[in-house]
């Protein structure tokens, strides 16, 4: 590996790893944040959501600027702006003040990953290129996954206002390998044209389209669907998505090109994705949330508890996302995520006496192995389906998919829940996680090819 791509690999991994850290890190201390703050389950959920809600409405435009006016400058925007937002949260006086500041931070997040991933897929090409996804998977979903230890620990001998203020460390890393870090754009684009690049109308509809849709979910379990402030946010969110849906269909510079979802790797992909991180978003909150008001585990407990998936994630998702890179997706994205809903049909074995080694610890050995053969496979089979010049955009809109999804399944968790987190409501959303999975890896089985990855592997004068 050449400087230039372990420099570019580094910086791609610590500007993902504080959003994914952010992103999981607040599940442990959302306890303590009600307990100090105040609210129930509804503020909880809004603490999760607005911070998605603002990753998955702005992460699509963010894709476009990223390939518009070029990696390196849209990286350093959202390091900045998510520093700024981290700082606000770790001094949140009220929960509307904390809500408000994750809906920022999910806003910085938005131009961060998507910038990330593209700086992968235009520095590294063919198998070299999936081994450095895997790299990049490897670590942020170590980040994803270890947050609620960081965060337990954290909250049981310090603060939850803590888990925040941490983010400056890895902002500062990554904003001082920017420095200097020169690469060319993806594509010629002069400033005349920078204006007509960004779909303003489009991420003004998806933004008010997920956030009518996402309030009416959250807020009738307190409200009921026949409240006014329920079904009008909704029918206003349903006919935004449809209109949004409308004019990327028809705009000259679409922020979200429906074309890219007629290549087949990428639009079976980004299905799997819906189905995978639903489950994900879902059972990880739930199972944080089950071991600490019901099993009575400490915040620190609860994110020992995830300790097991961070570390064999770590230590396996590189080396299958290049076998997947050598091999082709295929296999992986099939049998991954089916391993993976083993482990959540294992966890639904929870109950009185509760004993975490024999009903949660097993679960989720297994789900972290399904996770790391999963992970890799399916950001590199979707992303390497698109070209080079839309790779922003097509990073953006796998992670969109993603947000979304986690978003879309965190607002119904009232509905699924019954209104009431027990044993028996817990083991529904264990099982619902599952299906989730299996459904996911029958997509894969059924839709992905492998010809695209064949057609690399035997390309000349690949990167390594």
């Amino acid at each position: 590996m050449e400087r230039l791509q372990r420099r570019v690999l580094w910086v791609a991994i610590l500007a993902s790893f504080v959003a994914f850290l952010d992103g999981a890190i607040v599940n442990v201390a959302l306890p303590a944040m009600i307990r100090e703050l105040g609210g129930g389950i509804t503020t909880q959920q809004w603490v999760v959501d607005a911070y998605l809600l603002a990753l998955g409405s702005l992460i699509l435009v963010a894709g476009s600027l990223s390939d518009t006016f070029g990696r390196v400058r849209i990286l350093r925007a959202g390091l900045l702006i998510f520093g700024l937002a981290s700082l606000a949260c770790a001094l949140a006086p009220s929960a509307l003040f904390l809500i408000v500041a994750r809906a920022v931070q999910g806003a910085g997040a938005a131009l961060l990953v998507p910038s990330s991933l593209a700086l992968i897929t235009s520095t590294f090409s063919g198998p070299a290129q999936g081994k450095a996804i895997g790299s990049w998977t490897a670590w942020t979903g170590t980040a994803f996954l270890a947050g609620p230890l960081v965060g337990g620990l954290l909250v049981d001998y310090a603060s939850w206002r803590l888990i925040f203020a941490i983010n400056v460390l890895p902002i500062a890393a990554t904003l001082l390998l920017l420095r200097g870090l020169a690469l060319p754009a993806p594509v010629p684009v002069t400033r005349v044209r920078h204006a007509q690049r960004v779909d303003s109308l489009g991420a003004v509809l998806a933004a008010v389209g997920l956030a009518g849709t996402v309030f009416a979910l959250i807020e009738q379990d307190r409200l009921g669907w026949a409240n006014p402030a329920v079904f009008l946010p909704f029918a206003v969110g349903l006919a935004s998505l449809a209109a949004f849906l409308w004019w990327e269909n028809r705009a000259l510079a679409p922020m979200m090109p429906l074309g890219l979802f007629r290549i087949r790797n990428f639009g079976i992909g980004n299905i799997a994705t819906t189905l995978i991180y639903a489950g994900l978003s879902l059972g990880q909150l739930m199972l944080v949330l089950f071991l600490q008001e019901i099993a009575g585990f400490t915040a620190a407990q609860a994110g020992l508890a995830s300790l097991p998936v961070a570390i064999i994630s770590l230590f396996l998702a590189g080396p299958f996302g290049a076998l997947a890179g050598k091999h082709g997706p295929r296999l992986f994205m099939a049998v991954g995520p089916m391993v993976a809903g083993a482990g959540y049909w294992l966890m639904a074995s929870a109950a009185v006496p509760f004993n975490f080694w024999l009903q949660i610890l097993p679960g989720q050995i297994v789900f972290a192995v399904g996770l790391s053969i999963t992970v890799a496979p399916l950001t590199a089979a979707i992303l390497g389906a698109v070209p080079t010049s839309q790779s922003g955009i097509g990073s953006a809109i796998n992670n969109a998919v993603s947000r979304v999804a986690g978003l879309i399944a965190v607002a119904l968790a009232g509905v699924m829940l019954g209104g009431v987190l027990d044993y028996g409501s817990f083991k529904r959303i264990m099982v619902i996680t599952a299906v989730f999975f299996l459904v996911g890896g029958l997509v894969s089985a059924v839709g992905i090819s492998n010809a695209a990855a064949r057609r690399q592997a035997a390309a000349p004068g690949e990167a390594s």
